[in-house]
């Protein structure tokens, strides 16, 4: 087994590490009670933010992506409409999110809030965090409405996901990473994958990620990753996956802080050659949730910018967005 801990002495290693850890002692969490409006507290900011007038729906805003997703919107001058959709179980709850009230509506009703609210703010922009489960209905939902989205949620069918964006001509940035270096990281792999096929042929891989117990599949980035270790040359089934979701595990084999547990992603690529005399590592750890809340909100201002000037092409990724230049 994979162990990320252990120091082994090889005859010759590589290790590319990213590492990505919030602040000590934020407190992102909202009292849940149906008797009372939740809340959550934004972090304070020196000067109110530009307000750049771009509407934006979170779907999924009560989980703690989602909620990420919005503090970091609105810190950069983005105006949450006053509805969302959720799942059945927080239909009717009613959200503060620094004194702005946000309805959450559960899926008997969520077409025609949707339509309504894109009718009443014909700017807004979608930012999808819900499960892997409701991708594809989720989808089918904007592109029928004609909204443009942003989907961070990972899973569900991603062929039929990029299928149903395709025909319905919408405009929409579709990524399973959303932290902005990790996907840098990810270019350069594909970039390698594809000047240099079969460089690692030969080479056995091993792949361990870590995600919160809350996260039921597998990591969109490993995938990706895999995928140009495949074209590299590298031997790998995809059931070989360690997944570790046990805390301890996390906390006593993988290092996950005990403080990030609930809210970290940890990546690690482990290549070793056929006579086991040279090895390569590949790593990349995340802990909280800032870096791809505040990709997401670079990916919402790109897709603004690009429904805003009638762009030709509709369907887009982080690479994309990256490629823009214009991250703050």
């Amino acid at each position: 087994m994979l162990n990320p801990s252990s120091d082994s002495r090889i005859v010759k290693s590589v290790g590319i590490r990213i590492n990505s850890r919030l602040p000590a002692g934020r407190d992102f969490s909202v009292k849940m009670s149906s008797a009372q409006v939740e809340s959550l507290q934004l972090v304070p900011t020196v000067a109110p933010p530009k307000d750049l007038g771009i509407p934006i729906m979170v779907n999924g805003c009560t989980g703690k992506m989602g909620r990420a997703v919005l503090e970091a919107a609105m810190a950069a001058g983005l105006n949450p409409v006053p509805v969302v959709l959720g799942g059945p179980d927080d239909s009717g709850k009613i959200l503060d999110f620094g004194g702005k009230q946000i309805e959450v509506h559960g899926p008997s009703d969520r077409e025609s809030v949707l339509s309504s609210a894109f009718s009443d703010y014909p700017n807004l922009i979608v930012v999808d965090y819900t499960l892997p489960a409701a991708v594809n209905d989720n989808a089918a939902l904007y592109c029928k409405v004609g909204v443009p989205f942003v989907m961070g949620t990972t899973g569900g069918d991603r062929e039929l996901l990029y299928k149903t964006v395709a025909d319905s001509n919408v405009y929409a940035v579709i990524s399973p990473q959303m932290g902005k270096q990790v996907v840098a990281f990810l270019a350069a792999m594909e970039i390698m994958a594809k000047q240099f096929p079969d460089a690692f042929s030969g080479y056995n891989l091993q792949v361990m990620e870590s995600h919160q117990a809350s996260k039921v599949d597998i990591s969109g980035t490993a995938k990706a990753v895999i995928t140009c270790f495949e074209d590299l040359g590298a031997s790998f089934e995809r059931d070989q996956i360690q997944l570790i979701r046990d805390p301890r595990m996390q906390i006593e084999m993988v290092g996950v802080p005990e403080e990030h547990l609930n809210g970290h992603a940890f990546h690690m690529y482990h290549l070793t050659s056929p006579d086991g005399s040279v090895s390569f590592e590949f790593q990349h750890n995340v802990c909280g949730r800032s870096i791809y809340a505040e990709g997401t909100v670079d990916a919402v201002l790109f897709l603004a910018k690009k429904v805003k000037s009638n762009s030709d092409k509709r369907i887009y990724d982080m690479i994309d967005v990256l490629r823009e230049g214009n991250m703050r």
